[in-house]
Parts: structure tokens; sequence; C-alpha cells
């Protein structure tokens, strides 16, 4: 008989209460890779965890072992039953790369993430905790895959003058130009693991971040790592009604595909399929209309900038057309994304429209504030067009295969 994942969860007390708590992380990780290979990464500290807390009600022989205990994930996004590749999700935030890959038919065997309110929303829709800083976890501990996504912050960095070493005390050739930033940490694992091929996300900027030097790093970094990388920026604009731009890098390995992989990005429809309304909820709280004082600063703070020739101020949507970028600073005014009301101060989206503004399905779970709600969604990824990515990129992996 199966037992549900929601049942285990409440028996082995998997509840995310503070950061880097690496043991719930190597348990959800083992249920969640037992049927292949990469168990044994998980194995000796996920047994250890459950010897820890067993009790007279908990048989650790039934928790154990999965031919006696299978369980049925009701989570909204189980692992699939059967998988086409394996990857790993860093800076995985709330999980927008693994419902792409996953709805690919994508298996995630390994994924991090710092913040413990985005893992408290990755563990509610997934059923796995994701361990924490990237930084402390060594390359040697991850186990294979096909494919490595990585949504990684850029901390400012240039060619010139980078003496600062990682933690991990070892030098890395033409990898030093890269330590003290968290791009240095995806380098590490790919010269290690050596998938055939990745996904990199980031802001547009990077491209002309500190007069090009910081992308000419990254990309001689991913060069000389033996890869073959194609870059674009898209705009989430034609899968979502939001403009929102990244670049995207995608890379293969050479050693595999000598250069020659059938890839190409995705083409972008002509015409946007969404407009703002489609995102709407026919109902919102009053909490969500902006208070009279805060409406009255955004207009004062919109006219001063305008005097001045500056484009600062606020953003009233037009329903029939497309938001701006959602930010992470949304859940402070909310002000580069308002709705007009009829009679009344406009008002923010709510968590729910922000997240179908990154096109997340009506059945992702929400389990915080709506302050960590605009946090997580205003750093996500657009699902559906990195979905678009994502299967060019395993269209060139099964081509090779």
């Amino acid at each position: 008989m199966a037992v549900n994942y929601s049942e285990l969860r409440t028996r082995l007390k998997i509840e995310i209460k503070r950061p880097e708590q690496s043991e719930l992380a190597y348990l959800t990780h083992f249920l969640q890779t037992i049927d292949n290979g990469s168990k044994d990464h998980y194995r000796q500290e996920a047994r250890q965890y459950v010897q820890g807390i067993c009790d007279k009600d908990v048989r650790i022989d039934e928790l154990w072992y999965q031919p006696y205990l299978p369980i049925k994930w009701d989570v909204p996004f189980p692992p699939p039953i059967k998988h086409r590749f394996k990857f790993i999700d860093l800076f995985a935030g709330i999980g927008g790369f693994r419902l792409a890959f996953q709805n690919l038919g994508g298996k995630c065997v390994f994924t991090s993430e710092w913040n413990h309110y985005a893992q408290k929303t990755y563990e509610a829709n997934f059923g796995e905790v994701p361990f924490g800083d990237i930084t402390k976890i060594s390359e040697q501990d991850i186990p294979d895959h096909d494919v490595l996504i990585a949504g990684f912050p850029c901390q400012p960095f240039s060619i010139a003058g980078v003496s600062k070493k990682n933690a991990l005390g070892r030098k890395h050739g033409f990898l030093d130009e890269t330590q003290g930033t968290l791009f240095f940490d995806v380098a590490r694992i790919l010269k290690k693991k050596r998938p055939p091929a990745f996904l990199l996300e980031n802001v547009k900027n990077l491209i002309s971040h500190d007069k090009g030097n910081t992308f000419k790093v990254i990309s001689g970094t991913l060069k000389k790592l033996g890869y073959n990388i194609h870059y674009r920026i898209l705009d989430g604009k034609y899968y979502v009604p939001q403009h929102r731009e990244r670049i995207v890098i995608v890379g293969f390995d050479t050693q595999v595909f000598g250069g020659k992989e059938d890839f190409s990005f995705p083409r972008m429809p002509e015409n946007p399929p969404m407009v703002v309304e489609d995102i709407l909820e026919p109902e919102v709280l009053e909490k969500y209309t902006l208070t009279d004082k805060l409406w009255s600063y955004l207009q004062t703070y919109a006219l001063k900038h305008k005097a001045k020739g500056n484009g600062f101020g606020f953003g009233l949507v037009d329903f029939d057309g497309v938001a701006r970028t959602l930010s992470a600073r949304y859940y402070k005014d909310g002000s580069e994304i308002l709705i007009p009301q009829e009679g009344k101060n406009p008002r923010r989206l709510t968590p729910r429209e922000c997240a179908r503004l990154q096109g997340y399905p009506g059945d992702f779970k929400i389990p915080v504030s709506d302050t960590q709600a605009y946090k997580q969604f205003g750093n996500s990824v657009v699902v559906p067009l990195m979905q678009e990515v994502g299967k060019q990129l395993v269209h060139a992996l099964e081509q090779k295969n």
C-alpha cells in the first residue's frame, strides 16, 4: 500500500523553520531519487536523520525501504514516474526552471536555494527541500546529470584585480577570475561533473556590465571548460503579458557534440497570446488597493522626476497590453505595475496574479506571506518561455543520443 508524501511529511517532521536544514534536504532528495542511482548521494545522511527522530510510533524499516513503502506524491508537481533526462536546479528560487523541465520529462536529482522562505514554497510544490548555500557544497557531492540549470545571481566583478579565493582553498587556473562570485560555483560544478548541456539565465544587463568585461569572463570561462555556447536576450512578453528581458545562455559539451549540436533558440510568436486582463482575478481584497497617502506620494514622486526629465514613476497598466517587468521590490509599493480601478485608487497585483504573470499554473501553492510571495515571483523566471528554450535543448540532447 502506498503512503502519501503528506503523511510522511508529518511523520518525518519535514518542516522548514530556518535556513540550512540540510538534514531535510538529504531526506527528501533520497526519497525523490530512491528509484535511481542518485539516491546513493543522500542515503547515509537521510538514514541518520530518520534514526534520530524514530520513536515508538515510527518503524524505521517501514519508512526506509521503498519496495515496502511506495510513495504517492500528493504535491502539485510530483517527480515523473519515467524520465527522459536528469537535471540539477541551482539558485532554484521557487522552482520555475524545475517546473519547466519536469514538464519536458526531466528528473531533478539535486536542488540548491539558500533562502528558506523560497525553500518553503519549493517544498510545498515539489515535495523536496533544497540544499542551502551552494558555496558550501562540494561538487563531488552532486549526482551525475544531463543538464545543469542555474539562474545565478551575478555580483560585480572584472577581469583585473580579482584576488579573492574561494573558501574551498583551491586554485582553478582561469577560474580564478570568477572567484568571489556565484558564477564560480556554476563553473566548478561544470568542470567536475561535465554534464552534456547547461542552461544559464540572468538579467539583460549582464552583457553590458563593466563595459562587457563581465560577460567576457563568463563566456570565456565556459568556452575554456570545453562548452560551445549560444546566447540570446529573450522577452517573456511573447508567453505572458509582461515585458521581461533576460539573457539565456545554453551550452553543449564539445567532447560530446563536437560543436555541432542541433540547437536553436525558439522563434517568438508574432503576437503575444495574452494581455494583462487575462491574468486578473475577478474579485480582490480591499487590502491590495493603495492608501490615499501612498497613492499621493507616488503621484508626487512621478511629477518630480518628470520635471527633471527622468522616466521614474508608477506604471498604470493597459488592460489590453503587457505590464512592465515585475521586480523583487514589488512588495514595497507595487508602483511598477498598478491596476486602475473605477472610482477608487489603483491597486497592486495579488500574489496569485503575480504567479500568473510569470506563467505559473493555477495549482501552484503560495504558502508564504504576501511580502515573501512578491519577492519570490519578482525573482522568478517566466516558466513557459524557459520551457520553450528547454524543449530545444532537450531536442539537441536526444538527437545526439
